[in-house]
């Protein structure tokens, strides 16, 4: 079995890069497996914080038994990778393909784990620029509220320096790609994909939409499903946005300022180009919010969620959330 990651922050393009690689034949694909992340929070990766248990009891039995293995962390290594490869290689049986590709953007913050994992494996790095990836963020989850979605999940400061490490170091076969580059020129941005994954040039899967819709999953269909191929509309929407909100630029120059010029470097977004898009921006009218069933389902979340645990819905919340517990505890 070969296997595919793409590795990429959330809202960088990685749905449309991966419905385009999936439209080969000889690649299969499903919405993000979310398999990688929960093991690596098993105890060998340092953030065993942010695991849904009580970790430090967790993390300090779980190094306990590794330690008495006969290999110690290989040993584990091998029984995780025994689990993942079982999982990837029964889905990629359901298919005639001989690649499976894996896009998960939470991938990007367990790298070191991910390559000691596979580290056969090819890697496909995609980037964008960082203030279109966290417009996109606000403008997807948090109804255009920057602030709110900064202090939820800085994106920006958690994904730049974890990926542009891995850029650097190349401790794996990794092709890194540009948001930008593939829908400017998608048919020459799939050719290097293709070379790399070593399998023969589909020029076809440029026109994704008519290899057929994707199984419904995590991941973010909307915009995708809407075309056929890539277009470039929101290439440059993050300037139009900051031009005409002062906040949110004030925002923008606290997050990049947080950001290490190496790292800005290493995705392709040195500092001195940064903010050339912002520049070239004229005195249009600023872009306008999208307007489907996601971001209503966003909206509306959003708006229950303020405040709810002192307004009069949160009790209901809390109530009918016991109830579904009880009657679905087994």
């Amino acid at each position: 079995m070969s296997l595919v990651f793409v590795i990429s922050p959330p809202r960088a393009g990685s749905t449309l890069l991966q419905r385009m690689m999936g439209a080969h034949s000889e690649v299969f694909t499903h919405p993000e497996p979310h398999l990688i992340s929960p093991i690596a929070h098993l105890g060998v990766y340092g953030n065993v914080d942010k695991a849904p248990y009580d970790h430090i009891n967790a993390a300090e039995a779980i190094k306990a038994f590794i330690d008495d293995l006969p290999n110690k962390q290989q040993d584990y290594l091998d029984a995780l990778r025994a689990y993942t490869d079982t999982m990837y290689g029964r889905m990629l049986s359901t298919s005639s393909s001989s690649l499976f590709l894996d896009k998960t953007p939470a991938n990007a913050l367990v790298l070191p784990f991910l390559q000691r994992l596979y580290p056969d494996a090819k890697y496909v790095v995609l980037t964008r620029h960082p203030l279109a990836v966290f417009s996109s963020y606000a403008n997807s989850f948090f109804n255009g509220d920057w602030e709110a979605a900064h202090a939820f999940n800085p994106i920006l400061e958690r994904y730049v320096p974890a990926m542009a490490t891995f850029i650097r170091e190349r401790p794996v076969p990794l092709l890194h790609v540009a948001y930008e580059d593939v829908v400017m020129e998608p048919e020459r941005q799939l050719e290097r994909i293709f070379a790399f994954l070593g399998i023969e040039h589909d020029p076809s899967a440029v026109d994704y939409g008519a290899a057929g819709g994707m199984k419904k999953g995590m991941g973010d269909p909307i915009t995708v499903n809407q075309e056929g191929r890539p277009v470039t509309v929101s290439v440059d929407k993050w300037a139009q946005e900051l031009a005409h909100d002062e906040s949110k630029r004030a925002l923008a120059e606290s997050m990049i300022a947080r950001l290490d010029g190496p790292d800005l470097a290493a995705w392709q977004w040195p500092a001195e180009a940064l903010w050339a898009p912002l520049e070239a921006v004229g005195e249009g009218p600023p872009p306008k919010p999208p307007r489907n069933n996601y971001t209503l389902q966003r909206r509306i979340m959003l708006a229950l969620k303020k405040d709810i645990h002192t307004r009069p819905h949160g009790k209901l919340v809390k109530r009918v959330k016991y109830y579904c517990d009880v009657l679905l505890r087994e």
